[in-house]
């Protein structure tokens, strides 16, 4: 089968979100890995910042992910913690955000060309639209990533001044 240019274009996008997801799986793990380490109570210190403390940061990576993968698939969303509140251990936080990225990585390795362009429709309790798989999934790694950051600077400021290499020019060339 010869491919258009487009069709190849397609392709290589869909590829690139592909390897951002197994990215963001590898660097959440090694983020989690690195916090395993460390004193449990510095995850609940509070520091001025979107969220207030290392574990409610990651909270909040893992239920965004969350919602952003039932989104991806068109399934119902869970019952999101920023609603509900999360009242569970450090552990349980740890094992989610590395368990939801793998479930992301897992399902994007899966999606075909024509599942990548499909529009899907989202609906919150802030917000609704229509988007194509491709565009919301950069949206949910680029947020993970952006929120990692901020895991790492509310880190620096409890005095973990540690944190291991998660950008993405060391995950490439380290693969």
């Amino acid at each position: 089968m010869v491919l258009t240019s487009a069709a190849k274009a397609e392709l290589t996008l869909a590829s690139f979100l592909t390897d951002q997801a197994i990215y963001n799986q590898w660097a959440n793990q090694r983020l989690v890995d690195w916090l395993k380490t460390k004193p449990a109570e510095l995850m609940d210190q509070v520091v001025p910042s979107s969220f207030p403390s290392v574990k409610e940061t990651l909270v909040h990576i893992w239920d965004t992910q969350r919602f952003w993968l039932s989104i991806l698939k068109q399934t119902p969303p869970l019952p999101s913690f920023r609603l509900s509140g999360f009242d569970g251990t450090l552990d349980a936080v740890f094992e989610g955000i590395t368990d939801n990225s793998v479930e992301m990585a897992d399902y994007l390795q899966s999606l075909t060309a024509a599942e990548w362009q499909e529009n899907v429709i989202f609906t919150s309790p802030w917000a609704e639209g229509i988007r194509s798989r491709l565009e919301f999934t950069q949206h949910c790694l680029y947020h993970s990533a952006y929120h990692r950051g901020q895991v790492v600077t509310i880190g620096r400021n409890v005095g973990l001044t540690d944190a291991p290499m998660t950008d993405y020019s060391f995950y490439f060339l380290m693969k």
